[in-house]
């Protein structure tokens, strides 16, 4: 294949940019993880001429292959090439921070939420969950699991989630996916390798891929249970972030048995807060400052919020740090056919959501089915934004007077 032409080079930084344009997206970016994908391209790659083409396409692979919310991985990563880690901060600091207030007013506001029509529009926000959860497990069978091999560890994957009904196996199915991965699926082919302009080389990765590790043995160390204390809700959340494939929505299982198992959220208040989260700007994964602040804790509610908030996204930015090794790591056919496998699991482990908890909990009767369907068919179609479509299943579900 011809080498590209040389693209013109980036205009020069200017103080507070790099925070500005991603506040800008991080307050307007509605739709999920793949709609934030066509908008850091418009902005970046189209308009402001920060990175090319190919250097885009690149810097977005790395984020599929690992673990973690990809559209944020690819927000801090072009915020790293754009001006080094302090553009790397104000990446994720702009695109966060919008959503996670969003999300922590609501979490303060949800004790006062108790009159019927209060309850009818939390009940919606459940349907929510149960149509953007489906049409996720659709949107990611057709990309992850599109052929036997595949569709039959994601299969495996939900029956044994459904079966063990703990965190732990979850992660029996994440492993399960990764070695018959090996075994059974096709090598996909594996993008040009690209040089990326990084202020720091293979030792910083090292480095950083040994505090990942050690992350997760230490989240794995603390038992899950008990009286919620910052350690514990630390770990879980690490926990979460660290074994996200897939996408932003398989966070779902991972938090719900982290949090709801052991009684630190109701069933109900986890639901709303997830179908909430699909109305908002910016990373589906502030969803965590929600669900922080609203573990009772010894300390104040902006405390679980922001250690919930940091932890859930950690993981996956010490994950990011490996962009020096990436083409080695994207040249050896083992490495990738595992990961298709791990990303066929995590199809099962969100379709074992679908059904527990997301539709045991949410669905009472007919009526409720007929919400979540005719969202489920907005979704699908569309044709209506995202916030639109979240409206108008909580209007629905309000004026059918439900709860």
């Amino acid at each position: 294949m011809a080498a590209s032409s040389p693209s013109p080079s980036p205009p020069p930084v200017r103080a507070g940019e790099v925070f500005r344009a991603f506040l800008a997206l991080g307050s307007t970016a509605f739709g999920g993880p793949i709609a934030h994908i066509g908008y850091l391209r418009r902005a970046f790659v189209l308009r402001r001429r920060w990175l090319d083409e190919s250097r885009f396409a690149q810097l977005l692979a790395v984020c599929q292959f690992l673990p973690g919310p990809a559209s944020s991985q690819l927000a801090l990563a072009i915020g790293l090439q754009r001006d080094g880690g302090r553009g790397a901060l104000q990446a994720f600091a702009g695109f966060t921070l919008p959503s996670a207030l969003l999300m922590g007013l609501l979490a303060a506001l949800s004790p006062r939420l108790d009159a019927p029509a209060s309850a009818a529009a939390l009940h919606g926000l459940a349907l929510v969950a149960v149509a953007v959860v489906a049409h996720g497990v659709v949107g990611m069978a057709r990309q992850l699991a599109n052929d036997v091999p595949r569709a039959a560890i994601a299969i495996v994957a939900a029956a044994l989630v459904l079966a063990g009904g703990t965190a732990w196996m979850q992660l029996v199915a994440i492993a399960f996916g990764a070695l018959a991965g090996r075994w059974a699926c096709r090598t996909p082919q594996a993008p040009p390798a690209a040089a990326f302009v990084l202020p720091y080389g293979l030792r910083t990765a090292a480095v950083c891929l040994a505090l990942f590790l050690a992350g997760l043995v230490a989240s794995l160390l603390v038992p899950p249970g008990g009286a919620p204390t910052l350690a514990g809700l630390a770990a879980a959340f690490y926990r979460a972030g660290a074994l996200v494939f897939g996408g932003g929505h398989v966070v779902l299982p991972l938090l719900q048995q982290s949090v709801v198992e052991p009684g630190w959220i109701a069933q109900d208040a986890f639901l709303a807060g997830y179908g909430a989260a699909q109305a908002m700007p910016g990373p589906m994964f502030s969803l965590s400052a929600y669900l922080g602040a609203l573990v009772e804790l010894d300390a104040p509610a902006w405390i679980g919020a922001t250690v919930a908030l940091l932890a859930v996204f950690l993981p996956g930015f010490l994950l990011l740090a490996v962009l020096p090794a990436w083409s080695a790591i994207a040249a050896h056919p083992g490495a990738r056919r595992a990961v298709a496998g791990v990303n066929a699991a995590v199809v099962g482990l969100l379709a074992a959501a679908l059904y527990d908890p997301v539709w045991t909990h949410a669905i009472d009767g007919p009526l409720d089915i007929a919400i979540a369907a005719a969202t489920f068919g907005l979704l699908a179609s569309g044709r209506l934004p995202v916030l639109a479509v979240v409206a108008a299943c909580v209007g629905m579900a309000m004026l059918a007077g439900l709860r």
